[in-house]
């Protein structure tokens, strides 16, 4: 079984409760994460797509302002709306902040309502490798999309 947080005597009933709810509403620690997942962010105004590079880096994109084309950020993590960051997670029912290389200052997003790994078919990763036709295929319209698997409460569901 999981470790599951075990409230803190020196941290407020209001600290111990958000990182409880961050456990039970489920999110993704990016440590755990290879490089090249691709996560779809939906806040409460944006549906941003996320391509993790490694470490804190990824490719971002879905704001008409900051990052409507992707752009090299640094994910933070996520906070509940002040100052306290759970560092390099981006969880369910808290905010994406990351650093934007023309901002002074992290962006901070609308409060996170679901987080995706969009799952990639297995043809498309054989059909690359051994240059079939499959290889210089178009890519699937939107609508077509390989679905995309939901984190369930309190876990990350990885594509087998």
């Amino acid at each position: 079984m999981a470790n599951m947080f075990t409230p803190h005597l020196n941290l407020s009933d209001e600290v111990n409760g958000n990182i409880i709810r961050s456990e039970i509403e489920g999110g993704v620690s990016l440590g755990d994460l290879p490089p090249s997942t691709v996560l779809e962010i939906q806040t409460q105004h944006h549906r941003y797509t996320a391509v993790f590079l490694g470490e804190s880096q990824a490719l971002i994109s879905g704001h008409p302002e900051y990052c409507p084309e992707p752009v090299l950020v640094a994910i933070a993590g996520s906070t509940w709306g002040g100052s306290m960051l759970k560092l390099r997670y981006i969880g369910r029912g808290m905010h994406l902040e990351f650093c934007h290389p023309e901002y002074r200052t992290p962006i901070v997003t609308s409060r996170i309502q679901e987080v995706r790994e969009r799952i990639h078919l297995a043809f498309e990763e054989s059909s690359s490798a051994d240059n079939s036709p499959l290889s210089s295929a178009p890519p699937l319209p939107e609508e077509s999309a390989p679905p995309l698997s939901v984190l369930k409460r309190g876990t990350f569901i990885k594509p087998s």
